[in-house]
């Protein structure tokens, strides 16, 4: 299994805006929603203070499963390639790290995007709704209904367009980092 990263190459990959103070982090979402050439465009102005909840709801329930986080806000990717994660980005790049670089116990999943996971405007109960997975669970989750990116081929709300990846460590990211 492979996991990917998409991201803007003029800025190179892992660039974490939840790294960042939140009026640091505000200026530039705002910076990119002025631009208006991004997918970064289509965030409500809720975004960051709604992120920023949600990396710590998935940290505290990826704890409670077993889960040994180190950061105290997760890096993203992707189970696998998503090529629809292209039109994120005006020059999009991405990076493929094979699963076994990640110690697994520093990698929580969620199957979709985290935002339409736990959003209170989707309910439909399907099970995989508001959960946080480690990788023995969501291997039966892919097992069960595949990979997401195989079966749609527009993104419709709520529906999951992937299965992400909260990696919950600075290894092997910096060293992919360091490589751009």
């Amino acid at each position: 299994m492979n996991l990917y990263h998409y991201f803007e190459k003029e800025k190179g990959p892992f660039v974490n805006l939840s790294e960042l103070p939140l009026d640091e982090a505000q200026k530039i979402q705002d910076n990119l929603q002025n631009e208006g050439k991004v997918f970064a465009t289509r965030r409500n102005p809720q975004y960051l203070s709604r992120r920023r909840y949600l990396e710590q709801l998935t940290r505290k329930m990826f704890i409670e499963k077993g889960g040994l986080p180190i950061r105290q806000t997760p890096y993203y990717m992707v189970v696998e390639e998503c090529l629809w994660l292209n039109t994120w980005y005006k020059t999009a790049d991405h990076i493929r790290i094979p699963i076994s670089e990640f110690d697994l116990k520093t990698l929580s999943f969620t199957y979709g995007d985290t935002f339409p996971t736990f959003s209170p405007k989707v309910t439909d109960h399907l099970e995989f709704r508001k959960t946080v997975y480690t990788y023995d669970e969501i291997l039966k989750v892919i097992n069960k209904y595949g990979l997401p990116q195989n079966d749609w081929k527009e993104p419709i709300f709520a529906q999951p367009a992937y299965v992400e990846v909260q990696v919950w460590s600075d290894w092997p990211i910096a060293q992919y980092r360091s490589q751009e």
